[in-house]
């Protein structure tokens, strides 16, 4: 699949915002220590992807009901969805120039229910653009940071209308950005997650 920027200018996914506020000191301080002793650009993403993926748990995992969606709240609190934790990671690669977008899947949901939108992110190196999923594993679950062919945690099937949007955001999708705002809790945001984009 060929992903595509939704915008030309690559100062763009270096940007800092109100969600991916790679300004704010908890952040600096946090991609100040993962840097520490590392040999270059692409070992730091590696350590700053395992951070996210291995110590921040995936709230659902942790059964933990609170909502965040800032990177800055993501790394203080230790919690979040995919999409919060791939806010995260996109402030810590972006504090450190890396450019980082947001991206997303159409899953459908373990029950067969139906389906929700998975986050994403994916850093540029050498020239493109690499997808990574840092949501955190499980059993069945092997996400691992590449650059030489994707380990995400899914692999969309087409069968059961499951998609891998090729959009590259600089910033949040509005609907994913909107559910997690006006979510009270984990239980309403599992309500309310959309299910395409």
């Amino acid at each position: 699949m060929e992903l595509i920027q939704n915008t030309a200018d690559l100062s763009s996914y270096l940007a800092a915002d109100e969600v991916i506020d790679h300004h704010h000191p908890v952040v600096r301080e946090t991609a100040a220590r993962l840097a520490e002793g590392v040999a270059d650009s692409y070992a730091y993403a590696r350590a700053a992807y395992e951070f996210v993926r291995d110590t921040i748990p995936h709230s659902a995992n942790a059964d933990d009901s609170r909502v965040t969606w800032r990177a800055s709240d993501v790394l203080e609190q230790r919690t979040g969805i995919c999409y919060a934790k791939a806010h995260a990671l996109a402030a810590l690669l972006r504090a450190e120039d890396i450019p980082t977008a947001l991206c997303y899947q159409r899953l459908m949901h373990d029950d067969g229910s139906g389906h929700a939108v998975h986050g994403l992110v994916a850093v540029r190196f050498r020239g493109a653009w690499h997808r990574q999923d840092p949501r955190g594993n499980k059993p069945g679950v092997d996400a691992q940071f590449s650059l030489g062919g994707e380990r995400l945690a899914w692999i969309p099937d087409p069968a059961s209308n499951e998609v891998d949007y090729p959009a590259l955001y600089a910033e949040p999708h509005p609907a994913v950005l909107s559910a997690l705002k006006a979510a009270p809790d984990r239980s309403a945001l599992w309500k309310t997650l959309p299910s395409t984009l």
